[in-house]
């Protein structure tokens, strides 16, 4: 783990803040895909929104899972950034889901007022998520 010079070590694990950016990079990617389809209602934009979504729900299932963990075995005195971190994955990710199912729709009807502030809702929870589990420091003598 790299250690600052004020003897602080990053939150996350790097191999779980590298999982952890790609949910954050596919929904803000769907987002702009989305409001491409609305802007040019070029139907193949709401089709690459849909797998962006996809692609997210995937890595955003394997950092949620990683997160639990973390949080089961979680140690009392490590604050409440842990679950407020859980909490925000676990709202994007099933936010994301309905937001899939919304995109699987029939062509026209896939985007719409309600496809969009899915993926807004789901890109802002990815975003606070981000925000939270990179900005998360402990001490380098605290244990996960």
């Amino acid at each position: 783990m790299p250690i600052t010079a004020a003897g602080d070590v990053p939150l996350l694990h790097p191999l779980h803040a590298i999982l952890l950016a790609f949910p954050i990079a596919f929904f803000s990617g769907a987002l702009v895909s989305d409001i491409t389809y609305l802007n040019s209602a070029q139907i193949q934009w709401s089709n690459f929104a849909a797998w962006l979504i996809a692609a997210a729900l995937l890595f955003g299932g394997l950092v949620l899972v990683w997160a639990i963990a973390v949080a089961v075995g979680h140690r009392r005195g490590r604050g409440r950034r842990p679950m407020l971190y859980l909490i925000l994955l676990a709202a994007m990710w099933i936010i994301g889901l309905v937001n899939a199912f919304q995109h699987s729709q029939d062509g026209w009807s896939s985007v719409g007022t309600a496809g969009l502030l899915l993926s807004i809702l789901s890109t802002l929870l990815a975003l606070a998520a981000g925000w939270v589990g990179y900005s998360g420091l402990r001490r380098a003598g605290e244990q996960r």
